[in-house]
């Protein structure tokens, strides 16, 4: 598949993904949502590799792989399951927002990338007010617990910090390998964490809805996701792939809305306009003719 069309495909996951989370836990507990969700995309995963008798690899370098994969969706998937149960898919797809500029700040201290340049700075000042002013709206306005969004940023952080440390394993791996051997990393951590924190069925609670967006997300927002994220990350820079965030989020919010029923207050608009417009600087900020002579003169006057 071409590397454009895995982009626009991760874009379309990862709109629908956080309305597909809220809705799989409604009357699914979150750690048996998210347990079902990998079980699926694993047996299909491993279904696909066996069929098209694609090379799994188990060397360390390999391994290593896998593990900072697994980190990211364990992390990532855990704790935006929980915080699904309080903070509306929107909000979510917000916070996750700020994954490029997270990820550019572990990058320099992990890939040794450059140091931020001033507009860069700004990018990220401009994008904490942005997240400042959607938490404190939602804490004020509707009644949300704090905790809630705290851990929608720990998720970010995984996702971020896992999509940097992925960057740093050169070994070239079907993205299916690497999929089937994140999943098989990650599933059985799933398992114990639903065994330890609930441990019951409950089937008679399911309704359909629930049952239906946990198979969506096991077989295209997981197994069908994974795959074209793990193959853009490895033709793409990190933060590149991360920049599907700058566009994700009004899809997010519009779908919540209009299929949710979720409440869009004007600090939510600014909030998120001032996210948007500051992801959009860190990115193409340094293009703009008002700003090339500035960084010019800061070059060299260093």
């Amino acid at each position: 598949m071409p590397v454009q069309a895995s982009y626009l495909f991760v874009i379309l996951v990862w709109s629908t993904t956080p309305l597909g989370i809220v809705w799989s836990s409604e009357t699914i507990a979150p750690t048996l949502s998210v347990l079902m969700r990998m079980s699926i995309a694993l047996i299909l995963a491993g279904l696909v590799v066996a069929i098209g008798n694609i090379r799994v690899p188990w060397h360390r370098r390999a391994c290593t792989l896998y593990m900072y994969s697994a980190l990211g969706i364990f992390g990532g998937m855990l704790l935006s399951y929980i915080a699904a149960q309080t903070v509306p898919s929107g909000v979510i797809s917000l916070i996750f927002g700020i994954a490029p500029i997270l990820s550019g700040l572990l990058a320099q201290k992990l890939l040794g990338e450059a140091k931020f340049t001033p507009i860069k700075v700004f990018a990220l000042l401009l994008a904490l007010c942005g997240l400042y002013l959607i938490c404190a709206a939602q804490i004020q306005q509707l009644d949300l617990a704090p905790m809630g969004l705290c851990l929608v940023f720990l998720a970010v952080c995984c996702f971020s910090l896992s999509g940097v440390l992925i960057k740093r394993v050169k070994v070239a791996i079907h993205p299916m390998a690497t999929t089937f051997g994140a999943l098989l990393f990650v599933t059985p951590m799933f398992a114990l964490v639903w065994w330890i924190v609930d441990g019951t069925l409950a089937i008679e609670q399911w309704q359909m809805k629930s049952v239906w967006s946990t198979v969506y997300l096991g077989v295209v927002g997981s197994l069908l996701g994974f795959l074209a994220y793990f193959h853009v990350l490895q033709k793409l820079p990190a933060s590149t792939v991360a920049l599907t965030t700058l566009i994700t989020p009004g899809f997010a919010i519009a779908l919540g809305a209009w299929l949710n029923n979720e409440v869009i207050t004007g600090s939510l608009l600014l909030g998120a306009v001032i996210i948007i417009s500051s992801l959009a600087l860190f990115q193409f900020g340094e293009q703009l003719k008002w700003f090339t002579p500035q960084c010019d003169q800061a070059k060299s006057d260093r």
